[in-house]
């Protein structure tokens, strides 16, 4: 017992530090994880996830899968269809049955694989996941719409993929009897189940939060309940219907405007990272050792998927779309397996072992080493792909300015002339009018209402910074874009100071963004200044003219605001980081009376 202990310890301990090890290294998290559980699975045998979890595996996976696919599901807001949703379409539908239909036509011929079993293989191999898609978008961070159309392609196709393959293996088990109908109503029944349980989850949810039946800190326990039932429930109708019926429900919720579910987001997303970690780990761990060292016609396999069939798809399922060319050449080159990939699979082996079926083996093995394969390959390319097909900002240097006041419209001047991409969001439309003669992205609306949410263009965009004169709408939105571009990123106005009690009391860190600048830089002492001629000024640091100089040359008025360095990175200066700029920086500060 104590030795199991331990062992799902070290487990949950691995999988978070290399997520946490690739974040340092600003890599690509699933590599790391793969690589963990190689290392203390087939290489050292340090782990069995089968001899630790017994018959507990897959379900243990299973549910763990259907949490993320409703997490996921949470992110997918029915609004975005109205600009992506043909391509969506297409993707789930000609890009789902190409996928298939050239996966199966590749296995038959380069692996020597029987018909039902290339079949079965092409069905499982046409999912994508958001185990795998999640994590890659959060490393490259693409456009909004490319980036959309990846996660909901995912998403979809998961559950999608996998009845699909529980269907064919249904009927190989038949022995291709009444192949059609078992399709037809397998198809049917998985609707049914999937959709209309998710829905009916997701209205229950919703009657239960907004009659307020539920306390506030029973939410998210509550939603992780109904959303496993659903699961189980949809399985018991139709095998692999849970994951539709996740998917469905989540989206469901984000789609609806009657209930808020910020919270149970933010508490799914937190779960969703450990899970993702922790089964990375296993899915690898689980590797046998010749799947680490493939066949040439399992590597030929590969690269069929990789430079054929997922390009082909793409092209025939996106044309005509109003993706541009480049957006769909990134899709063509972006289709990693994952864990629902790897769970059917090992599921369907099993079965065709006992049903006396050969090549259950064969299938379990190349399935993991396409999902190995692809992690790698895709993991490695996407960020310089990304970056060649200008479709991603991977360290976006722009800011998001809340607030078009007379100051931030001149700030937001000097830094766009410098080359720095940002957007102003104001409720006072003479200010946002002022913002857009001056040339600066600037949009009329109150940043925390979901629609200027969905409006913001946030391609380029890394970091909002709030400067308005209300501190607690700053506290709000920075707090509200926390998720979006991280704490770290998230910026404020320093409070008054002539309220002693209120910095600490009122607005606690964790309830705020980080302070701008300095401690004096309130908005009152901002304004108040360049009401008496002070200005915002750029001002390039030399060997003769450094930074001890430019403060001689001002004095204690000047008030440095941001560092930008010669390779482009924009310094924001802030209360806790005060960094001094060195020759070859320019400084751009507030300066004059």
């Amino acid at each position: 017992m104590e030795r199991l202990m331990v062992q799902l310890a070290a487990l949950v301990a691995l999988g978070i530090s290399a997520s946490w090890l690739a974040w340092r290294l600003r890599f690509p998290s699933i590599l790391l994880l793969l690589v963990a559980g190689f290392v203390i699975g087939p290489v050292t045998g340090l782990l069995n996830p089968d001899a630790l979890l017994g018959n507990l595996l897959f379900p243990v996976v299973s549910l763990s899968v259907a949490v993320i696919l409703f997490e996921g599901g949470l992110s997918l807001d029915v609004a975005e269809l109205r600009e992506i949703g043909g391509a969506i379409r297409n993707l789930a539908t000609i890009g789902v049955l190409v996928t298939w239909v050239l996966a199966a036509l590749s296995a038959h011929v380069l692996l020597d694989f029987g018909w039902a079993l290339s079949v079965l293989l092409g069905a499982i191999l046409v999912v994508t996941g958001p185990t795998v898609i999640v994590p890659l978008l959060r490393h490259v961070r693409p456009t909004h719409r490319v980036g959309s159309a990846m996660k909901w392609e995912g998403i979809v196709n998961d559950p999608l993929g996998a009845i699909l393959a529980v269907l064919v293996f249904e009927a190989i088990i038949a022995g291709g009897s009444g192949q059609a109908s078992i399709a037809a109503i397998g198809i049917l029944r998985a609707l049914l189940a999937g959709g209309g349980i998710g829905l009916a989850g997701a209205a229950l949810l919703v009657l239960a939060l907004r009659r307020y039946w539920i306390p506030d800190f029973l939410q998210n326990p509550a939603a992780l309940t109904v959303a496993l039932l659903a699961f189980t429930l949809a399985n018991a109708v139709q095998t692999e219907s849970g994951l539709l019926a996740v998917t469905v429900m989540g989206s469901a919720l984000a789609s609806q405007t009657l209930v808020s579910i910020r919270d149970i987001v933010e508490f799914k997303e937190n779960l969703r990272v450990l899970l993702i970690s922790v089964l990375f780990v296993v899915l690898a761990a689980r590797l046998p050792l010749e799947a680490l060292v493939p066949s040439a016609a399992t590597l030929l396999f590969l690269a069929g998927l990789i430079l054929v069939v997922r390009p082909l798809s793409v092209l025939l399922a996106t044309w005509g779309t109003k993706l541009s060319w480049r957006e769909r050449c990134f899709l063509g080159l972006m289709a990693p397996r994952g864990i629902v990939a790897a769970a059917v699979a090992s599921v369907f082996g099993l079965e065709l072992t006992r049903h006396g079926h050969g090549g259950a083996e064969a299938l379990v093995t190349v399935t993991f080493f396409v999902i190995v394969g692809t992690v790698f390959i895709y993991g490695l390319s996407a960020a310089p792909v990304a970056r060649w097909l200008r479709v991603a900002s991977p360290n976006p240097q722009g800011l998001l300015l809340v607030g078009a006041d007379s100051w931030v419209r001149s700030l937001a001047q000097l830094l766009n002339d410098a080359g720095i991409k940002l957007a102003l969001v104001d409720s006072n439309w003479s200010h946002i009018s002022a913002a857009r003669q001056l040339g600066v992205t600037a949009y009329y609306g109150n940043i925390l209402s979901e629609h200027t949410m969905e409006e913001l263009e946030l391609d380029g965009l890394g970091r909002l910074l709030a400067l308005t004169p209300n501190d607690e709408v700053n506290a709000l939105a920075a707090l509200h874009f926390s998720d979006v571009f991280g704490r770290s990123n998230v910026y404020q106005l320093p409070l008054p100071d002539d309220q002693p009690t209120s910095t600490q009391q009122r607005m606690p860190k964790h309830l705020r963004g980080r302070f701008l600048f300095d401690r004096r830089a309130t908005y009152d002492r901002i304004t108040a200044r360049c009401e008496s001629g002070a200005t915002i000024e750029r001002t390039p640091l030399t060997n003769e003219f450094d930074f001890d100089r430019f403060l001689a040359q001002h004095g204690e008025l000047a008030l440095p605001l941001f560092v930008l360095k010669e390779s482009g990175e924009l310094v924001v200066l802030s209360v806790e980081d005060r960094a001094k700029p060195t020759p070859g920086h320019t400084i751009i500060a507030l300066v004059g009376p």
